[in-house]
């Protein structure tokens, strides 16, 4: 039946009352979080001013939502990058029945899922936020996978405060460059922060200005009220679009929707009086609010196009969880329907890449190859697998990737440009929704803070998956391989703020990250092929940069945790343990002095092999442990050998690296490959030198 104007008004005005009716719901259940928190605590002033825009985004009829798949492709996706406004969110996610009321209580604790910052712990959140700043880049992974099909829309909250960190300015210039107009973000325009929250630190002038400038289409809205959150949401759902992505700046002010100014603060415990008293207030609110409702409806007559009205209102309310009760035909109370939990596990997700092996390159044992050239190569056969996507940024030719995924599907082999944390929060966005994702950048550059958030949300995917009752099934962890060039002393010429001889022992603290030192273009392919085997989580590869020899055959089968014995006779009279390019220069020591009449046992370690590293130890032989940085075997093998409770002789153990003489992290500064090798005695001859030395010791 067509709806004429008078309907129409009607019907707008109804919405708009009943959706305050819900604020008011959703405020008092936000309110009960707090009191009901293992430390009575709330990031309350943002999680109040952000409630009329996720409020309008979750109840408006916006958002397409599949609550029983949260997974399931084709359906609108939500990123909550201001994490601080987590307790609404969750609220409104109890209200749709993506998990029972009593999660909301008790929270923070280590019992609850329902954490201080959201994560995937909580059904149907997506991506673990909180560091702000990161929230966007990660929408736009999923807006950017959205625009495949089947199609669908992201939405991102943001806090004007976050607008302050570098990342967010680098996923707005990549989104309009991408034309990503089915993304939209809401800005909390509430003007403060953590340390004043009345106003900005770094004031932010102008922001339509500068949004539009950047290329993105712009409304600025009273976000006080629902009216013009309504009407800028449905412009950008259901106008034509032009490529333009959307913002909505939601201007407020901290705490807004509260009675009390104590709810302007940021982080706040709330005193249990204060609490009864704001709910009263919040009661008596929305009191009035459904009499103001009630009126209107009452008075709108049960036919004609008033009668359209009514009938399209109490659809609108059973759509938003709410029931009109009627008594003796008037409306007399607009009660919460508390539905039941909707959302079921996700189905498993099959992320094993199907690819035809004799399509890889096939090897010369006796020439070289350079591992950006494997890569390429390597993809254009991976790639005929549409799950395969590479991100880099500014720095493809180092890795390989872009040239070779660009050869079956330039659509899935994007450059972000020189802009590290938004490759990275893209890579995540792709990773979410099922794919096996490559980064590439020089191993410094990769964004310490971002690889730790995310490798949080992947622990988290991983816990529900273990869960008895969690959402998510085998499949949905993240397929994130990080593609690190230029590692160890390989930059040479390029000096200390390019050197990557520190790169491990730093993101070796980050949990969950798989650390692959590159010896050999077969190596490199078998490793390749095992992280295409999929559910290989985070894994850190670091390559070589210039061309090296083949040390293993196209046979070799890769498995993490394992060292491989390259040399090995029963007369070996000392061994050296070695990973990455200085494999092939304990190869050539052992070669010299095999010359001489010592025969020694050479180690591949491309990632930690706890049980060989024991074997060696017991063995009695001297170990030395040659890295071309400042040391990731080395104190992983003291590490283990603590751990085991061995009774240790330090003498055994002889590490050479890039330590200073004290045994000290150092920077190093620019030098050919040989004058760095014979810098810090890592040239063949010297390790040959110090094996002597090592040998002789332990004879006399």
């Amino acid at each position: 039946m067509a709806v004429d104007v008078t309907s129409e008004y009607f019907i707008r005005v109804g919405e708009i009352k009943l959706l305050e009716i819900k604020d008011s719901d959703i405020r008092i259940m936000t309110l009960l979080q707090a009191r009901d928190s293992v430390d009575k605590g709330m990031h309350i002033g943002g999680a109040f001013s952000a409630i009329i825009p996720m409020v309008t985004l979750f109840y408006s009829g916006v958002m397409k939502l599949d609550i029983t798949s949260p997974t399931r492709r084709g359906q609108d996706m939500f990123v909550l990058s201001e994490g601080h406004t987590l307790a609404p969110m969750a609220s409104i996610f109890a209200d749709l029945g993506y998990y029972d009321r009593p999660v909301l209580k008790n929270s923070r604790s280590i019992e609850s899922i329902l954490n201080g910052h959201p994560g995937p712990l909580l059904p149907g959140v997506q991506a673990a936020t909180g560091p702000l700043g990161q929230g966007l880049s990660v929408a736009e992974g999923l807006a950017l996978v959205g625009k495949r099909s089947p199609n669908y829309d992201v939405f991102c909250l943001n806090g004007d405060g976050e607008l302050q960190e570098g990342p967010i300015w680098e996923a707005i210039m990549f989104s309009s460059h991408k034309k990503l107009d089915n993304l939209c973000v809401l800005v909390n325009k509430n003007a403060g922060q953590l340390d004043d929250t009345k106003q900005l630190i770094l004031p932010l002038p102008d922001l339509d200005k500068r949004f539009s400038c950047f290329g993105w289409r712009v409304f600025s809205v009273d976000g006080t009220q629902y009216g013009p959150v309504v009407e800028a949401l449905r412009t950008f759902k259901f106008a034509p679009r032009d490529g333009r992505p959307t913002v909505i700046l939601c201007r407020t002010r901290k705490g807004f929707g509260a009675f009390s100014d104590f709810i302007m603060g940021h982080k706040v415990t709330m005193p249990d009086p204060l609490t009864e008293q704001e709910l009263n207030l919040q009661e008596l609110r929305r009191a009035d609010r459904l009499a103001e409702f009630l009126n209107f409806f009452n008075r709108l007559d049960s036919k004609g196009d008033e009668g359209i009205a009514r009938d399209r209102l109490l659809s609108v309310a059973g759509n938003i969880n709410l029931e009109i009760i009627f008594n003796g035909g008037k409306a007399v109370d607009v009660k919460p329907i508390i539905v039941p939990v909707r959302t079921k596990r996700a189905p498993e997700r099959n992320k094993k890449i199907d690819y035809d092996a004799n399509q890889l390159p096939k090897l010369d044992s006796s020439k070289t190859y350079s591992a950006s050239n494997v890569i390429t190569l390597a993809m254009q056969a991976f790639a005929r697998d549409p799950k395969v996507v590479s991100i880099d940024a500014d720095l493809a030719a180092l890795s390989g990737l872009e040239p070779g995924v660009a050869y079956v599907d330039m659509t899935r082999a994007l450059n972000v440009g020189i802009a590290e944390a938004n490759m990275m929060g893209i890579g995540e966005g792709f990773a979410i929704m099922g794919y096996n994702v490559w980064l590439s950048t020089v191993c410094l550059f990769f964004d310490w803070k971002v690889l730790r958030r995310i490798a949080i949300g992947y622990q988290e995917r991983i816990e529900t998956m273990a869960m008895k009752d969690g959402w998510l099934s085998r499949g949905h962890g993240l397929d994130l391989t990080l593609i690190a060039a230029g590692p160890s002393i390989e930059l040479t010429t390029n000096g200390a703020t390019h050197m990557g001889n520190d790169d491990i022992q730093v993101l070796n603290g980050i949990a969950h990250l798989k650390i692959i030192d590159i010896s050999c273009p077969n190596q490199l392919l078998a490793v390749m092929r095992w992280v295409m085997e999929g559910n290989k989580g985070l894994v850190y590869i670091r390559i070589m940069r210039f061309p090296s020899a083949v040390i293993y055959g196209s046979d070799f089968k890769f498995e993490f945790g394992k060292g491989y014995i390259l040399r090995e006779n029963p007369d070996d009279q000392a061994v050296i343990v070695s990973s990455g390019r200085s494999v092939h220069e304990a190869l050539a020591a052992a070669q010299e002095l095999e010359q001489s009449g010592i025969s020694i046992k050479v180690i591949d370690m491309p990632s930690i092999d706890e049980k060989l590293m024991l074997e060696l130890y017991r063995s009695g032989q001297p170990i030395i442990i040659a890295e071309q940085n400042n040391g990731y075997i080395w104190p992983e093998y003291r590490k283990i050998l603590f751990s085991s409770k061995e009774t240790i002789d330090p003498a055994q153990l002889v590490p050479v690296n890039t330590l200073d003489e004290n045994g000290k992290p150092q920077f190093i500064h620019s030098a050919t490959y040989q004058q760095l090798l014979n810098r810090f005695g890592l040239a063949p001859r010297q390790i040959a030198d110090t094996i002597r030395q090592e040998i002789d010791a332990k004879q006399s």
